[in-house]
Protein backbone atom coordinates (compact mmCIF):
# COMPACT_ATOMS: atom_id res chain seq x y z
CA UNK A 1 0.00 0.00 0.00
CA UNK A 2 0.82 3.52 -0.52
CA UNK A 3 3.20 4.64 2.66
CA UNK A 4 4.12 8.34 1.65
CA UNK A 5 2.03 10.82 2.57
CA UNK A 6 -1.14 11.45 -0.41
CA UNK A 7 -4.37 12.44 0.12
CA UNK A 8 -6.79 9.35 1.16
CA UNK A 9 -10.56 8.71 0.54
CA UNK A 10 -12.00 7.13 3.86
CA UNK A 11 -15.78 7.29 2.67
CA UNK A 12 -17.11 6.40 -0.65
CA UNK A 13 -20.48 6.96 -1.44
CA UNK A 14 -22.47 4.20 -3.33
CA UNK A 15 -25.90 3.57 -3.90
CA UNK A 16 -27.66 2.33 -1.32
CA UNK A 17 -30.16 -0.77 -2.78
CA UNK A 18 -33.59 -1.22 -1.65
CA UNK A 19 -34.11 -3.28 1.24
CA UNK A 20 -37.28 -5.49 2.02
CA UNK A 21 -39.05 -4.53 5.04
CA UNK A 22 -37.64 -7.51 6.97
CA UNK A 23 -34.40 -6.28 6.41
CA UNK A 24 -32.99 -4.81 9.62
CA UNK A 25 -32.50 -0.70 8.89
CA UNK A 26 -28.47 -0.38 9.36
CA UNK A 27 -27.04 2.57 11.59
CA UNK A 28 -26.01 6.07 9.36
CA UNK A 29 -22.34 6.54 9.77
CA UNK A 30 -23.42 9.59 11.83
CA UNK A 31 -25.58 7.30 14.12
CA UNK A 32 -22.80 5.21 15.14
CA UNK A 33 -21.62 4.44 18.43
CA UNK A 34 -18.24 6.55 18.61
CA UNK A 35 -15.93 5.28 21.06
CA UNK A 36 -11.75 6.54 22.62
CA UNK A 37 -9.21 5.00 23.84
CA UNK A 38 -9.02 5.39 27.44
CA UNK A 39 -4.94 5.03 28.04
CA UNK A 40 -4.15 2.24 31.05
CA UNK A 41 -0.10 2.47 30.43
CA UNK A 42 2.23 3.65 27.73
CA UNK A 43 5.33 1.39 26.86
CA UNK A 44 8.46 2.24 24.90
CA UNK A 45 8.37 0.96 20.99
CA UNK A 46 10.85 1.28 18.82
CA UNK A 47 10.80 5.09 16.78
CA UNK A 48 12.31 3.64 13.60
CA UNK A 49 9.69 0.42 13.97
CA UNK A 50 7.51 1.56 10.25
CA UNK A 51 4.56 -0.70 11.96
CA UNK A 52 2.60 -2.65 9.43
CA UNK A 53 1.33 -5.58 12.09
CA UNK A 54 0.81 -5.94 15.39
CA UNK A 55 -0.61 -8.80 17.03
CA UNK A 56 -0.22 -10.63 20.80
CA UNK A 57 -0.11 -14.35 21.78
CA UNK A 58 0.70 -15.23 24.92
CA UNK A 59 2.99 -13.17 26.64
CA UNK A 60 4.46 -12.50 23.17
CA UNK A 61 3.87 -9.26 20.94
CA UNK A 62 4.43 -9.75 16.77
CA UNK A 63 5.45 -6.97 14.84
CA UNK A 64 6.08 -6.74 10.98
CA UNK A 65 7.55 -3.39 9.75
CA UNK A 66 7.53 -2.35 6.26
CA UNK A 67 9.76 0.02 3.40
CA UNK A 68 11.73 -1.76 0.77
CA UNK A 69 15.25 -2.87 2.48
CA UNK A 70 14.45 -2.24 5.93
CA UNK A 71 11.50 -4.80 6.36
CA UNK A 72 11.64 -7.18 9.74
CA UNK A 73 9.46 -9.37 11.24
CA UNK A 74 10.10 -9.67 15.15
CA UNK A 75 9.21 -10.91 18.34
CA UNK A 76 9.52 -10.70 22.16
CA UNK A 77 7.98 -9.50 25.40
CA UNK A 78 6.24 -5.54 24.75
CA UNK A 79 8.12 -2.82 25.28
CA UNK A 80 11.49 -4.77 25.34
CA UNK A 81 13.91 -5.71 22.75
CA UNK A 82 12.73 -8.54 20.64
CA UNK A 83 14.19 -11.64 21.39
CA UNK A 84 13.83 -13.39 17.42
CA UNK A 85 14.02 -10.81 14.69
CA UNK A 86 13.98 -11.94 10.86
CA UNK A 87 14.73 -9.36 8.01
CA UNK A 88 13.12 -9.50 4.89
CA UNK A 89 14.55 -10.15 1.38
CA UNK A 90 15.80 -6.37 0.59
CA UNK A 91 13.33 -6.04 -2.20
CA UNK A 92 10.29 -7.25 -0.18
CA UNK A 93 8.04 -4.43 1.24
CA UNK A 94 6.42 -6.19 4.39
CA UNK A 95 3.18 -6.03 5.49
CA UNK A 96 0.36 -7.12 8.11
CA UNK A 97 0.94 -10.66 9.87
CA UNK A 98 -1.08 -13.10 11.85
CA UNK A 99 -0.33 -16.45 13.99
CA UNK A 100 -2.35 -19.26 13.35
CA UNK A 101 -0.95 -22.06 15.69
CA UNK A 102 2.66 -22.58 14.99
CA UNK A 103 2.42 -20.95 11.97
CA UNK A 104 2.65 -16.81 11.52
CA UNK A 105 1.52 -15.28 7.86
CA UNK A 106 2.84 -12.46 6.82
CA UNK A 107 1.91 -10.35 3.69
CA UNK A 108 3.78 -8.16 1.19
CA UNK A 109 2.83 -5.08 -0.25
CA UNK A 110 3.04 -5.35 -4.08
CA UNK A 111 5.16 -8.40 -4.19
CA UNK A 112 2.10 -10.65 -5.02
CA UNK A 113 2.79 -12.83 -1.76
CA UNK A 114 2.39 -14.42 1.72
CA UNK A 115 4.99 -15.52 3.88
CA UNK A 116 4.45 -18.63 5.71
CA UNK A 117 6.83 -18.66 8.50
CA UNK A 118 7.59 -20.82 11.36
CA UNK A 119 6.02 -18.93 14.68
CA UNK A 120 9.11 -19.82 16.81
CA UNK A 121 11.63 -18.92 14.89
CA UNK A 122 10.23 -16.80 12.54
CA UNK A 123 12.27 -19.02 9.59
CA UNK A 124 10.59 -18.41 6.24
CA UNK A 125 8.75 -22.06 4.95
CA UNK A 126 7.11 -20.64 1.92
CA UNK A 127 5.23 -18.26 -0.26
CA UNK A 128 2.04 -18.45 -1.65
CA UNK A 129 0.88 -16.06 -4.19
CA UNK A 130 -2.49 -13.94 -4.69
CA UNK A 131 -3.79 -11.29 -6.01
CA UNK A 132 -3.15 -7.54 -5.66
CA UNK A 133 -2.26 -5.85 -2.83
CA UNK A 134 -1.62 -7.01 0.65
CA UNK A 135 -2.44 -4.61 3.67
CA UNK A 136 -3.47 -5.62 6.79
CA UNK A 137 -4.27 -9.59 8.29
CA UNK A 138 -5.52 -11.27 11.25
CA UNK A 139 -7.13 -14.70 12.28
CA UNK A 140 -10.96 -15.33 13.64
CA UNK A 141 -10.50 -18.11 15.61
CA UNK A 142 -14.37 -18.85 15.87
CA UNK A 143 -14.53 -19.14 12.02
CA UNK A 144 -10.93 -20.65 11.51
CA UNK A 145 -10.06 -18.09 8.68
CA UNK A 146 -7.65 -15.39 8.09
CA UNK A 147 -9.18 -12.30 7.33
CA UNK A 148 -7.39 -9.44 4.90
CA UNK A 149 -7.43 -6.13 3.75
CA UNK A 150 -5.81 -4.82 0.36
CA UNK A 151 -6.50 -0.69 1.09
CA UNK A 152 -9.89 -0.91 -0.11
CA UNK A 153 -13.46 -1.00 0.93
CA UNK A 154 -13.48 -5.21 0.96
CA UNK A 155 -12.51 -7.74 3.84
CA UNK A 156 -11.13 -10.96 2.12
CA UNK A 157 -11.51 -14.26 4.15
CA UNK A 158 -8.67 -16.93 3.61
CA UNK A 159 -8.17 -20.51 4.83
CA UNK A 160 -5.47 -20.82 7.42
CA UNK A 161 -3.66 -23.38 6.12
CA UNK A 162 -3.48 -22.65 2.46
CA UNK A 163 -4.42 -19.44 1.98
CA UNK A 164 -6.73 -19.80 -0.41
CA UNK A 165 -9.80 -17.27 -0.87
CA UNK A 166 -13.08 -18.57 0.65
CA UNK A 167 -14.79 -15.05 0.24
CA UNK A 168 -15.04 -11.27 1.03
CA UNK A 169 -17.40 -8.55 2.22
CA UNK A 170 -17.73 -5.19 1.89
CA UNK A 171 -17.39 -2.77 4.88
CA UNK A 172 -20.04 -0.56 5.04
CA UNK A 173 -22.66 1.58 6.79
CA UNK A 174 -25.69 2.36 6.09
CA UNK A 175 -25.15 3.47 1.99
CA UNK A 176 -21.90 4.24 2.93
CA UNK A 177 -18.46 2.34 2.26
CA UNK A 178 -15.52 2.79 3.84
CA UNK A 179 -11.73 2.50 2.18
CA UNK A 180 -8.50 2.82 3.01
CA UNK A 181 -8.44 -0.25 5.21
CA UNK A 182 -5.24 -1.09 6.80
CA UNK A 183 -3.92 -3.20 10.22
CA UNK A 184 -6.04 -5.64 11.11
CA UNK A 185 -7.07 -6.85 14.69
CA UNK A 186 -9.59 -9.60 14.92
CA UNK A 187 -11.65 -10.16 18.47
CA UNK A 188 -14.15 -12.45 18.28
CA UNK A 189 -16.61 -11.88 15.37
CA UNK A 190 -15.58 -8.21 15.08
CA UNK A 191 -12.31 -7.04 13.24
CA UNK A 192 -10.91 -3.51 14.14
CA UNK A 193 -9.20 -1.36 11.23
CA UNK A 194 -7.03 1.59 10.96
CA UNK A 195 -8.07 3.66 7.99
CA UNK A 196 -5.49 4.85 6.56
CA UNK A 197 -4.06 8.24 6.87
CA UNK A 198 -6.40 9.17 9.64
CA UNK A 199 -6.78 8.47 13.61
CA UNK A 200 -9.82 6.49 13.21
CA UNK A 201 -10.29 2.50 14.14
CA UNK A 202 -13.42 0.91 12.50
CA UNK A 203 -15.38 -1.63 14.40
CA UNK A 204 -16.87 -4.20 11.45
CA UNK A 205 -19.16 -7.40 12.20
CA UNK A 206 -16.88 -9.72 9.94
CA UNK A 207 -20.06 -11.84 8.79
CA UNK A 208 -22.07 -9.12 7.35
CA UNK A 209 -19.09 -6.12 6.73
CA UNK A 210 -21.66 -4.06 8.92
CA UNK A 211 -19.33 -1.09 10.81
CA UNK A 212 -20.81 -1.34 14.01
CA UNK A 213 -18.79 1.42 16.03
CA UNK A 214 -15.70 3.97 14.91
CA UNK A 215 -12.82 4.54 17.25
CA UNK A 216 -11.43 8.23 17.69
CA UNK A 217 -7.48 7.06 18.59
CA UNK A 218 -6.45 11.02 17.94
CA UNK A 219 -4.14 12.56 20.89
CA UNK A 220 -2.13 9.74 21.58
CA UNK A 221 1.11 11.65 20.86
CA UNK A 222 2.09 14.64 22.12
CA UNK A 223 2.72 17.85 19.42
CA UNK A 224 6.43 16.85 19.70
CA UNK A 225 6.14 13.04 19.44
CA UNK A 226 3.88 13.38 16.32
CA UNK A 227 6.66 15.53 14.37
CA UNK A 228 8.97 12.58 13.90
CA UNK A 229 6.28 10.07 13.65
CA UNK A 230 4.08 8.79 11.01
CA UNK A 231 0.31 7.57 11.14
CA UNK A 232 -1.56 5.37 13.39
CA UNK A 233 -1.03 1.83 12.39
CA UNK A 234 -1.12 -1.37 14.93
CA UNK A 235 -3.91 -2.67 16.70
CA UNK A 236 -3.56 -6.00 18.94
CA UNK A 237 -5.81 -7.44 21.72
CA UNK A 238 -3.97 -7.99 25.08
CA UNK A 239 -4.67 -12.20 25.62
CA UNK A 240 -7.82 -12.27 28.29
CA UNK A 241 -8.68 -8.68 28.74
CA UNK A 242 -11.08 -6.46 27.07
CA UNK A 243 -7.55 -4.12 26.32
CA UNK A 244 -5.92 -3.37 23.32
CA UNK A 245 -2.36 -2.20 22.03
CA UNK A 246 -2.19 0.94 19.57
CA UNK A 247 0.52 1.93 17.86
CA UNK A 248 1.64 3.49 14.51
CA UNK A 249 4.58 3.87 11.72
CA UNK A 250 7.86 5.11 13.38
CA UNK A 251 5.74 5.86 16.57
CA UNK A 252 7.89 6.52 20.04
CA UNK A 253 5.17 4.83 22.52
CA UNK A 254 2.89 1.86 22.56
CA UNK A 255 -0.22 2.69 24.39
CA UNK A 256 -2.52 -0.26 26.67
CA UNK A 257 -5.72 1.01 25.98
CA UNK A 258 -9.74 0.00 26.86
CA UNK A 259 -12.64 1.76 24.71
CA UNK A 260 -14.56 4.08 26.39
CA UNK A 261 -17.65 5.70 24.89
CA UNK A 262 -16.32 8.65 23.77
CA UNK A 263 -18.13 12.25 24.97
Amino acid sequence: MRKLLTSSIVLVAVLAGCAATSTPVEQSPASLPRLKPDVLEVLPHDPAAFTQGLEFVGATLYEGTGLTGHSVVQAGPPGQAPSVRAALSPELFGEGLTVVGPTLWQLTWQNGFAIERDASTLAERRRVPYSGEGWGLCHQQGSNRLVMSNGSDKLTFRDPRTFAETGSVTVHSGGQTFGQLNELECVGDEVYANVWQTDTILRIDAATGSVTATVDAAGLLSASEKGSADVLNGIAAVPGTDQLLLTGKLWPKMFKVRLVPAP
